[in-house]
């Protein structure tokens, strides 16, 4: 029997129970790993309170990212045996798969192999986090050295790996918070410069950081009418790339009665994880950087497994720098 998070209804973290579950072996194309951490996500938040993009299915699992050893593989897969170290990219519906337990079975072609020296907490908060930021940064191939790169929500997992990435690249990361709190922790993330926005003037400030010019491409995951302020810091010919809906309002067309130089998208990460070109891709650019340390994701905070229910109330909270990542003990077994 594995431990399985399980919710029969939407609704705050209450409403998740681990559960006694017979997972089972794994199907064709399918592998079961051993979960040894887990990193938590915003839009698990969103699935478990009826506001993503797909709604569950009951009794629901949940949980995108995972690390862990494979313990079986099904049939058709190759590349992965019983023992290796792998991580779990989101690339499926959770109303297909989770990674909130203890042994869970996900598709083949979500399970990306863990360098050795990399431990699975590290492996459980880097996935999700570099993968959404690398499409818009890197494979567009949009942004260049010298380049000014707007991140708002910047103390999430994922504007904390784009700040690593834009500097990766050349680039000058402009990170933005509400309040002034996380400004010094952005700071020393690696962050060219800090807008707190409850307290200053977006884009005058974008302005002055830039010399006018604006930034070549701003990555938002709270769209929303806080996207015509965004836009008014682009510079002329550059991008907007909204990943996320943090802010339900509906987001406008910014600027669009004057017609501006300005090339707005949505982005997900599936576009790169259902890719397998792509796939291959990311993970050799973040494997690379984490085997040099420049990519090493930041951990906020670490529950167990059997907390998951605090976990979650934690993350709704909003008060953390990074990533939260839940651990998974089995008695007897190393990770």
């Amino acid at each position: 029997m594995a431990r399985l998070v399980q919710f029969d209804r939407i609704g705050g973290p209450e409403v998740l129970t681990l559960r006694d579950v017979e997972v089972g072996a794994p199907g064709a194309g399918e592998v079961r790993i051993r979960v040894d951490a887990i990193g938590l996500n915003r839009a698990e938040i969103m699935y478990r309170e009826g506001v993503y993009a797909y709604a569950p299915v009951f009794p629901s699992l949940l949980g995108y990212e995972a690390a862990g050893v494979v313990e079986a593989v099904g049939e058709g897969v190759a590349g992965l045996a019983e023992g290796d170290p792998v991580a779990v990219v989101p690339q499926f519906l959770q109303t297909d798969y989770g990674t909130y337990g203890d042994h869970v079975v996900v598709p083949a072609s979500a399970v990306v192999p863990r360098p050795a020296d990399v431990d699975p907490v590290r492996a459980a908060a880097v996935w999700m986090a570099y993968i959404t930021a690398y499409g818009p940064l890197v494979e567009s191939g949009r942004v260049h050295p010298g380049d000014h790169v707007l991140i708002t929500a910047a103390s999430s997992s994922v504007g904390l790996a784009a700040i690593r990435i834009a500097r990766h690249v050349g680039a000058v990361p402009i990170a933005t918070t509400r309040g002034s709190g996380k400004k010094q922790r952005l700071l020393d993330a690696g962050a060219a410069h800090v807008i707190v926005t409850d307290e200053e003037d977006l884009p005058a400030r974008i302005k002055e950081i830039t010399d006018g010019e604006g930034v070549r491409l701003a990555f938002d995951p709270v769209a929303g009418p806080g996207v015509e302020s965004l836009a008014q810091g682009i510079a002329p010919g550059g991008f907007l790339v909204v990943y996320g809906a943090l802010d339900p309002r509906p987001t406008p067309l910014p600027n669009a009665r004057s017609f501006p130089a300005l090339n707005t998208s949505t982005y997900t990460l599936f576009e790169i994880t259902t890719d397998p070109e792509r796939l291959r891709r990311a993970v050799a650019f973040v494997n690379a950087g984490l085997g040099d340390g420049s990519f090493d994701p930041v951990v906020d905070r670490t529950f167990d497994l059997t907390d998951i229910v605090e976990a979650h109330r934690y993350m709704a909270a909003n008060e953390q720098v990074g990533k939260i990542v839940v651990t998974v003990a089995h008695e007897g077994a190393d990770s």
